[in-house]
């Protein structure tokens, strides 16, 4: 779709609380934004849903073109995308549906939104099933009310620790079910699937901004009021350049559409979460107490 088009979508969507006319009139819709996947700029794209459970489905249909659309490209980069509908809005992570569940989510989309078993009839590319997920690991809570930068920085760690720890149940479960294969054959060939990259990926990209905002802000902020903790401050950096090392080499299996070498993954990751939870433990050992008084959200000028 042209991008004035896309755009005159996007305006009446957002002032009619997700009520828009012509081609979508009627139909459920939402905004999708990714990240560009060389561009690193936002861009919004409206797109037809489906829901399926407590996942939204969108399809890559391009109108039934021969390529995948960009904002498809742009999700298998940068994995947490922002979602609204009417006028709500949140982040949500993309992950591709793969394989039988591919195929059976597909149907479930065709019974909803017939057209798209056309646009699919009209290309030989598989059209990509795309699964909006919520973004917060199973089981994750935030550990209370956020009043003092203490408890912002214990509701980030939480939730990087909880990420960190559904990503490793998940390559777990992985491989307990290819040990617990049974019957006539070779088990399946070992990649990991889509589910682990995407998430991995999104926990990556999550902590490297972190540790970069820590490094470039809370840190040289604390270190003015407490230059006697020099050491600590050279120690945490020294930890964030570790991790920020474990995290290049994982970085590196995550290129593909696929996770290159699974049990290199796995120890790969095993690495990262030994070093990272360490890091983590220290970092709040020497910092809570510094931070307990200082309000959040920081006052206004």
């Amino acid at each position: 779709m042209p991008t004035s088009f896309n755009q005159s979508v996007i305006e009446e969507f957002r002032a009619n609380a997700g009520k828009v006319g012509g081609p979508f009139e009627g139909g459920d819709l939402l905004l999708l934004t990714t990240t560009g996947a060389r561009s690193g700029v936002s861009r919004t794209t409206p797109l037809g849903y489906v829901r399926h459970g407590d996942s939204l489905l969108v399809v890559g249909s391009n109108l039934g073109g021969p390529r995948h659309p960009g904002w498809y490209h742009n999700l298998l980069a940068h994995p947490v995308v922002q979602v609204e509908i009417g006028t709500r809005s949140f982040e949500a992570l993309a992950v591709p549906a793969e394989g039988a569940r591919r195929d059976a989510l597909f149907a479930h989309v065709v019974r909803a939104a017939p057209g798209y078993g056309d646009y699919q009839a009209a290309t030989d590319r598989l059209l990509p099933v795309v699964v909006l997920e919520r973004a917060e690991p199973d089981g994750w809570e935030a550990p209370g009310e956020v009043r003092t930068l203490a408890d912002k920085l214990m509701e980030v760690h939480t939730w990087l620790r909880g990420q960190l720890a559904q990503v490793r149940t998940e390559v777990d479960a992985h491989f307990a079910a290819r040990a617990a294969h049974q019957g006539p054959g070779a088990p399946p060939a070992p990649g990991l699937g889509l589910q682990i990259r995407q998430r991995c990926l999104a926990f990556c990209q999550a902590l490297e901004f972190h540790h970069t905002s820590e490094d470039g802000h809370l840190f040289p902020g604390i270190a003015r009021h407490h230059p006697h903790l020099a050491d600590v401050f050279d120690r945490l950096g020294d930890e964030h350049r570790t991790i920020a090392r474990l995290q290049g080499e994982l970085a590196a299996l995550l290129a593909g559409v696929h996770i290159a070498e699974p049990r290199r993954f796995r120890a790969e990751l095993e690495a990262m979460s030994a070093e990272l939870n360490a890091h983590l433990d220290h970092e709040e050992e020497a910092l809570i107490p510094l931070l307990a008084d200082v309000p959040w959200p920081p006052a206004g000028p």
